[in-house]
């Protein structure tokens, strides 16, 4: 088994401002392992969502390196950075981001147009996909017609759609209920239990993040302890 499918070695991340200088990330340095159940914390201006864009590879480090499945992706073009992102990795959100126009099976079956995936197989495991988070009767619904917690199965649907070995889920409960995020956590759980899915939970609450295997703690730009 490969030891790691995120690395990140000794990242910095720099934003210039005018005049001003800031670290975002400071020699940030961690390894995700394949099947592990994580949660990322740190207070607000610690550097935990630069982290989580690095570990989600929706940005690229100013120096240091970034490994996805051992694949060094540090300098990667945009196109391609996205390509490998849609297979690997799969998103879930704090405010959803479901197309309100689209109904939760064609908001599903989305991502899979960009890995080119027909038709009628996009709608199959769309439908199957429904199933899995409950909503089969809700598959002609739009998001306008369902409700928080429905929305967020969506978007938990939506992030398997091509199958990803990662689950990065940034504050998925932030615009719920306690009982309802603790259902969606809950739902997390099983996805990494019953398909072995890595999970990277974002989140600010430590009643849920002490769900996770592990917690890693950001602060400065940099992991605690």
């Amino acid at each position: 088994m490969k030891s790691s499918v995120i690395e990140l070695k000794n990242v910095w991340k720099t934003y210039t401002m005018g005049e001003a200088v800031v670290h975002a990330l400071q020699g940030l340095s961690l390894a995700i392992r394949p099947g592990e159940f994580v949660a990322i914390m740190g207070p607000s201006g610690s550097g935990k969502s630069t982290c989580v864009n690095m570990v989600g590879c929706l940005d690229l480090p100013t120096s240091g390196t970034v490994l996805l499945d051992g694949q060094d992706i540090s300098h990667l073009h945009e196109s391609e950075l996205a390509r490998i992102r849609g297979k690997k990795i799969g998103f879930v959100f704090q405010t959803f981001n479901l197309i309100g126009t689209l109904t939760a099976l064609e908001n599903v079956a989305l991502p899979m147009i960009f890995q080119r995936i027909p038709l009628q197989k996009r709608m199959e495991k769309g439908k199957q996909l429904l199933t899995l988070v409950g909503l089969s009767d809700r598959a002609n619904h739009t998001p306008g017609e369902l409700s928080g917690g429905q929305r967020q199965r969506v978007a938990i649907a939506r992030a398997l759609a091509n199958d990803p070995e990662v689950i990065l889920a940034d504050e998925p409960t932030g615009n719920l209920d306690s009982a309802t995020g603790e259902k969606i956590i809950q739902f997390l759980r099983q996805l990494h239990r019953e398909q072995h899915k890595t999970i990277v939970l974002v989140t600010h609450d430590q009643k849920l993040a002490k769900m996770a295997d592990r917690i890693i703690h950001i602060k400065d730009g940099k992991v605690q302890g």
